[in-house]
């Protein structure tokens, strides 16, 4: 019990951080866009993949985690696919819904359980099978009722959602198979998650600028500030 009481302060000292920091990102990211008029919002998030990598390897340098390489392939292969992912989600949020976008990012909870149900044969509790036939129930009607639904919006949306969920398996697995921590494989992931979405992201606001054109303000501001987050 003492040693529990002794992890409180720490736990609620990142937790408060990672909330500070959080908001931070978003009044930055809103006061470059609004008033310096950057647009290239997935160009942005590159960057903070970036300033992630080199406080990360601060962190290293003070002996706060120790740096453990491995399968150079899975690295590259987990970083692009991160990218990807990330690149999707904002393509998803430029042609849906706010809205929409949220209840994509929802989905991809239960998405995950079924890949890892179906071919990972991963069991999960009925608490847990219980919580995501709500979710998706609270999905399938926020979908039903959005009004500004499209094809290409829900192709991309899936994709999205798809690549999400095989990222985030791949997370797992690359943990359990190469004995890594989550701060370990970020920290050798992140430089091929901000290069492929440096790359890519002025293709995918080139992609956006003729959707944006017929997009209201108040749609824009929410477009920017949640890719910068994604």
């Amino acid at each position: 019990m003492g040693e529990g009481r002794r992890l409180q302060p720490g736990t609620a000292g990142a937790l408060g951080l990672s909330v500070v920091s959080s908001v931070s990102i978003v009044i930055c990211n809103k006061a470059l866009i609004s008033t310096l008029g950057f647009t290239f919002a997935t160009t942005l998030t590159s960057w903070h993949l970036l300033v992630t990598f080199c406080s990360l390897h601060v962190a290293l340098w003070m002996k706060l985690f120790e740096h453990k390489p491995f399968d150079p392939r899975a690295v590259m292969g987990f970083g692009v696919l991160n990218g990807i992912s990330i690149g999707l989600l904002n393509l998803s949020l430029g042609f849906n819904s706010v809205g929409f976008y949220q209840m994509t990012k929802l989905a991809i909870i239960p998405c995950t359980v079924l890949l890892e149900t179906l071919f990972f044969r991963k069991n999960f509790s009925r608490s847990i099978q219980l919580s995501l036939t709500i979710l998706l129930i609270g999905v399938g009607i926020a979908t039903v009722t959005d009004l500004q639904l499209n094809v290409l919006g829900s192709v991309l949306s899936l994709l999205a959602v798809l690549t999400t969920c095989v990222a985030q398996i791949m997370t797992n697995k690359i943990q359990k198979r190469f004995k890594v921590s989550s701060t370990q494989l970020l920290y050798q992931s992140c430089p091929y998650q901000a290069l492929t979405l440096f790359v890519i992201g002025p293709f995918l606001m080139g992609f956006l600028r003729t959707r944006m054109f017929f997009c209201s303000s108040t749609h824009l501001k929410c477009w920017f500030s949640l890719c910068c987050l994604a």
